[in-house]
């Protein structure tokens, strides 16, 4: 088990890596088209994606929450 304190960085890893897999998909799809090697050219764009998008996700996340908590009417 991973500790409590790495929650938010778990979190980040996975979110990073679902949302760069939908978006690098798609966008080489728009680009490419179906064409054969289509996979190994998603894959490639994926990780490219994935090593940026993890440590912005890091750096973003903390300015996101409070913009959050700025937004939302408490009870």
């Amino acid at each position: 088990m991973i500790p409590a304190r790495l929650a938010p960085a778990l979190f980040g890893f996975i979110l990073s890596g679902l949302m760069s897999l939908l978006v690098s998909g798609l966008s080489t799809y728009r680009s490419a088209g179906p064409i054969a090697g289509f996979l190994g050219l998603w894959m490639q764009s994926w990780l490219t994606a994935w090593a940026v998008a993890f440590p912005v996700v890091l750096l973003v996340a903390p300015m996101a929450r409070r913009a959050v908590e700025a937004l939302v009417r408490r009870p």
